[in-house]
């Protein structure tokens, strides 16, 4: 068999191969290597499930996913966010089908059994007669996830109970999202999460938003064509890759360069709003949220965000969309996209720039199309005999020698995270890849 599972291909054969600034494409889509990753990344990590404003009073609910685990999220009476396995403890059907909604008690489409906000049951049918006194109700309310966290309204779960704390796990992030998600005193989800299906793997699109400027270029070139996007080739380039722990990462990119108008500060955002990012943000959050024009990046292991400036000059508009890359197998992703934006921004201003995401972003979006293309076609090659194929003379190594020992981290750079002064670099898929083996790697 030309299958190489973990076992055979050795943890330390594959580290030293990525201490070379080298990857075995073997690993991107072999099975034996998902399944581990079922168990040692997705069950141990933090996962994004929804947005506070997407549950705006007592009993919203939205019904989300960790990887093949359905989710129940509900806020309580007392708006407290709580999130459940989205079974019935009775025969494990799913309790709730809708993707959103509000009710004030979940009722079982099965057998009856109906739960309350808390998940206690608080109906059984004809359950004194079929199941006696003997049946108590307390042991049978719904299963609750390990934890249930937030961070600027973002709600997060993680299945692993003895998991650290999220905001111990996003670390220096932290001081990114406040940027982007705190700067005006909150964000809001417009519209509903889209969703889509792409015949690739997780690792590969969680790389490509993590920290891949580098093929805007290329993939988008019709964006250059039209006019779109500037022909200076380095224009993704320029800014800074910052490498951040937890495998997670961002592209501070200011798209300055040869030929480049000056554009306004705070990503072209209503000037009427400037005072709320100078009353939310540090002068140095407020010095790199001034001159950036994208930010782009990933929480480990399954959520990305990307916060561009569409539009003409003087028509200028800026969103933040979250994506999550929900795997359903090796080879197979649902991603889940969010668009979010500033809850003090005017109306017109949000239509515009919702417009602008659909166009970009939306499944039927230019960007999206040409990304998934890329995704399939990098999937399909990574499951042939001669990718998989350690035995065998072929070279089945893929390059992230971009940058590798010769681009030095830039020390003045304000933020958290080590930062290198260009975001053509494959510091991030390094660090991000180095994350990866050391999860699979636990007992």
């Amino acid at each position: 068999m030309y299958r190489q599972t973990i076992e055979k291909q050795t943890i330390q054969e594959i580290k030293e191969k990525m201490e070379q600034g080298l990857l075995p494409q073997w690993i991107l889509t072999d099975p034996s290597i998902y399944e581990r990753e079922q168990e040692k990344i997705f069950a141990r990590t933090w996962q994004f499930l929804a947005h506070d404003s997407e549950l705006p009073e007592p009993g919203s609910y939205v019904t989300r996913w960790i990887v093949d685990d359905p989710i129940l999220v509900v806020r309580t009476n007392d708006g407290e966010i709580k999130a459940f396995l989205n079974s019935c403890p009775h025969r494990g059907t799913m309790l709730c089908t809708a993707d959103f909604g509000k009710k004030k008690s979940f009722l079982c489409p099965y057998h009856g059994w109906s739960f309350n906000l808390n998940g206690d049951l608080i109906g059984v049918v004809a359950g004194d007669k079929v199941y006696g006194e003997e049946m108590k109700k307390d042991d049978w309310g719904l299963r609750p996830i390990a934890q249930v966290a937030a961070y600027q309204g973002m709600i997060f779960a993680t299945l692993d109970p003895d998991a650290s704390s999220l905001e111990e796990y996003l670390g220096g992030m932290k001081w990114y999202l406040d940027i982007l998600l705190g700067r005006s005193g909150g964000m809001e989800v417009r519209g509903l999460p889209q969703r889509w299906v792409v015949n690739t793997n997780w690792k590969l699109v969680l790389e490509n938003f993590s920290g891949d400027p580098y093929h805007v270029q290329s993939t988008h070139r019709s964006t250059v064509e039209l006019g779109i996007s500037p022909k200076d080739p380095l224009y993704a380039g320029y800014g800074h890759q910052v490498v951040l722990e937890n495998g997670h990462g961002i592209n501070v990119i200011t798209a300055q360069g040869q030929g480049r108008p000056e554009r306004p500060p705070y990503q072209g955002l209503p000037e009427e709003m400037w005072p709320l990012f100078e009353s939310n943000l540090s002068k140095e959050q407020l010095r790199v949220f001034a001159k950036t024009t994208v930010f782009v990046g990933s929480i480990y292991p399954t959520l990305s965000f990307n916060s561009p400036v569409h539009g003409s000059e003087g028509h200028l508009h800026n969103y933040l969309n979250f994506r999550v890359w929900r795997p359903l197998g090796p080879d197979k992703i649902e991603i889940w996209s969010w668009f979010m934006i500033d809850k003090a921004a005017p109306d017109d201003y949000k239509e515009d720039a919702y417009k602008g995401y659909i166009s970009s972003f939306g499944p039927s979006g230019t960007l999206e199309q040409d990304d998934t293309e890329i995704w399939t076609r990098v999937a399909q090659t990574s499951k042939g005999y001669m990718a998989r194929n350690k035995v065998l003379s072929y070279n089945n190594l893929l390059n992230y020698l971009m940058g590798f020992e010769r681009v030095l981290p830039d020390e003045n750079f304000p933020g958290p995270g080590i930062a290198y002064p260009t975001c053509y670099l494959d510091a991030i898929h390094r660090a991000t890849h180095e994350h990866w083996l050391e999860l699979i790697s636990r007992d």
